[in-house]
């Protein structure tokens, strides 16, 4: 069986208008669930002097990694360079969510839309076409209000969030809104022994800081008038571990368990709802940390549920990173790194042998010999909590990572 070809494999080409573009002598791919819009940047010396003609601004471009693509969008800029040396050009651009984050919304306020009807009010009208929802359900936004001025994507955010979900670009360029589903398999399992028997990292740092943690994260919420539309209410969310219990006086001084610990809100649909609030708890936080956050009109008690675990999520998320530095852009199977998979991490110096949730990756390279990818890893099971809660509460073989985060509705009596 011949050997493949690593150096056709981890080849990066431009595709404009039919044509391939390649052989750079540097390139930069970017993709971050975390970042609004992927980028890439590519630089090429022209020994005869001639630019292309094709490529031009605001045209339309595939990135390419071997035969895979790996981002669709346009062309955002270009920079051509003539010296004594040499001739270059240096192209550069974004995925097909640019034009959500640069272009404003159109202007509406509408009532009792899903939201699939409002993402595709939003972003249709801006040339995004293919749109697809991977969550279990998505409820519907009471009132949707879109002030002048403001960016397509900060729109489409707010109504993926109110629902606990998050927007990102496939590589074929479709709008998924969603979250990851932590019941697949890891894809890939990155070594670094003391002996070096083994070893597939070339650079591995971890991060830890309780700065952006917090052990108690309180919502506070309150809902419009809303006609004669029934809505959940009166509940709050609360995150325990196994053994965990709420803080007390006793224990630092900072805080008491009582009555007040639950608030039941009150209103009803026809006039409003007033003291919406959602208390969830991150019991890996070693000391009390409280946070109060002021949210904008929710619809309902479910609402500001959701929007309280995806706050908690995000400052656990902030709480940790790992970064591995590897050779190449695909892993040993021949699969491209690509944000969502989980990875299984193997650091002997560090104490590491987890599974661990790829939030970002860059390409980068142009010389043979310089062909590495920087992988961006997060805690796995914490991002994007209720996109799928089934499979999330069902998954036997997680359960001791899950309970930290685990959430538990709790009835007032």
């Amino acid at each position: 069986m011949p050997t493949p070809d690593n150096t056709q494999q981890n080849a990066i080409s431009l595709v404009v208008e039919g044509k391939i573009h390649s052989a750079w002598s540097r390139y930069q791919i970017d993709s971050d669930f975390l970042v609004p819009a992927d980028a890439w940047s590519v630089t090429l010396g022209l020994p005869d002097g001639i630019f292309p003609s094709t490529v031009r601004r605001g045209v339309p471009v595939q990135v390419r990694v071997g035969s895979d693509v790996v981002m669709s969008g346009r062309i955002d800029t270009i920079q051509r360079r003539v010296s004594r040396q040499q001739v270059s050009i240096t192209i550069s651009g974004r995925d097909d969510s640019a034009v959500l984050v640069d272009c404003a919304s159109p202007v509406f306020t509408s009532r009792q839309l899903s939201l699939e009807e409002v993402i595709a009010q939003v972003v249709r009208p801006l040339g995004i076409k293919n749109i697809q929802l991977r969550a279990e359900s998505s409820i519907s936004n009471d009132k949707v209000s879109v002030e002048p001025g403001e960016r397509a994507w900060d729109t489409l955010e707010r109504a993926a969030s109110a629902r606990g979900l998050w927007p990102w670009f496939a590589p074929d360029g479709t709008l998924i809104i969603g979250g990851p589903d932590y019941t697949a398999e890891p894809v890939a399992t990155l070594v670094l022994n003391r002996d070096g028997k083994g070893n597939n990292i070339l650079d591995i740092t971890d991060r830890s800081s309780i700065t952006g943690s917090f052990s108690e994260l309180t919502i506070l919420a309150q809902g419009h008038a809303q006609g004669s539309k029934s809505a959940k209410h009166g509940t709050e969310i609360i995150d325990v571990g196994d053994d965990a219990a709420p803080l007390t006086a006793d224990d630092d001084g900072s805080s008491a368990e009582g009555d007040d610990d639950i608030l039941v809100s009150t209103g009803s649909p026809e006039t409003g709802f007033h003291g919406l609030r959602s208390v969830v708890r991150d019991t890996t936080v070693p000391y009390y940390r409280p946070q109060i956050m002021v949210v904008g009109d929710a619809d309902n008690q479910e609402q500001s549920d959701y929007r309280a675990r995806k706050a908690m999520a995000d400052a656990r998320l902030n709480g940790f990173d790992l970064t591995v530095i590897v050779k190449g852009h695909r892993t040993e199977g021949g699969l491209l790194w690509q944000p969502g998979q989980r990875i299984r991490v193997r650091s002997e110096p560090h104490g590491i042998d987890d599974i661990y949730f790829l939030m970002g990756r860059e390409f980068a390279g142009g010389r043979p010999d310089n062909t590495i990818t920087t992988l961006r890893l997060k805690e796995d099971g914490i991002w994007i909590p209720d996109a799928y809660p089934k499979k999330r509460k069902t998954r036997k073989r997680r359960a001791k990572v899950n309970k930290k985060l685990e959430i538990i509705d709790v009835e007032p009596n």
